[in-house]
């Protein structure tokens, strides 16, 4: 019989071999608004919130400006005020609303923001804003528009104490009188723009651009100044992600 002796040293070497360290999962993403308008305005005057932590949102208007709620009954979407007509006296305005939520200030966490479309070129008049939090020279922003030159998504994110304006455009046209699903993503140091599931674009920011403000939610709209980058067309299935 063979006798095997083994050191201290030799025996630590075959039990002492550390367990790796399981990976830590990313948190899963997180819807914090959602608007698809299937309910139009419910009993309360407010549009609801379907992801459960937006904010319920108010229809404002000016100049009889009204938002309709078209299609079937169980699949709405919303309609915008048309372009306004030369040398009219007044233009009919509005947009959708919904108060300040801490929950749609991303900080620099990776961040979504979507919505479907339907616009022809000639209802892009200035740059369309689809939806936004925050303005240019206030705090921050983040934003989603169509612009009017070319009629091309693009997404807009401003910074916390920066006047510096980051903006991608997508390498298509949205503004053809069909449907597209629109999403803006910033995720880290990169700001992209997708148009029905393709990313279309995208742009280096910086990794410390932070996005927070007591701004409210706005849907169709940044403002009711007299010239405004009002949205004209149809939208739908709004939405905001964290992660």
């Amino acid at each position: 019989m063979r006798l095997i002796v083994l050191t201290v040293a030799t025996a630590l070497a075959f039990t002492a071999t550390p367990a790796l360290a399981a990976p830590v999962a990313a948190p899963a993403p997180v819807t914090v608004a959602r608007y698809s308008f299937d309910g139009g305005v419910g009993a309360t005057g407010r549009i609801a919130d379907l992801s459960g932590k937006g904010p319920a949102l108010t229809v404002r208007t000016a100049d009889r400006g009204r938002v309709n709620f078209n299609g079937t009954t169980a699949d709405k979407y919303a309609s915008f005020p048309a372009v306004c007509t030369t040398g009219a006296a007044t233009c009919p305005r509005a947009l959708l609303e919904g108060t300040d939520d801490a929950d749609l200030d991303p900080g620099t966490r990776m961040f979504r923001w979507g919505a479907s479309v339907r616009l022809t070129k000639a209802q892009v008049v200035r740059s369309s804003n689809v939806v936004q939090k925050g303005v240019v020279d206030t705090e921050s922003q983040w934003k989603m528009q169509v612009g009017a030159n070319q009629g091309k998504a693009s997404c807009v994110v401003v910074g916390q104490g920066s006047a510096q304006i980051y903006l991608v455009r997508s390498s298509i046209g949205v503004a053809d009188n069909a449907w597209h699903d629109i999403m803006c993503q910033r995720s880290g140091a990169v700001l992209s723009v997708y148009v029905d599931g393709t990313q279309r674009g995208s742009v280096a920011i910086p990794a410390t651009v932070s996005i927070a403000n007591n701004k409210p939610l706005r849907i169709g709209g940044p403002n009711f100044n007299t010239k405004s980058d009002m949205y004209h067309g149809l939208l739908d299935d709004v939405y905001a992600r964290l992660g």
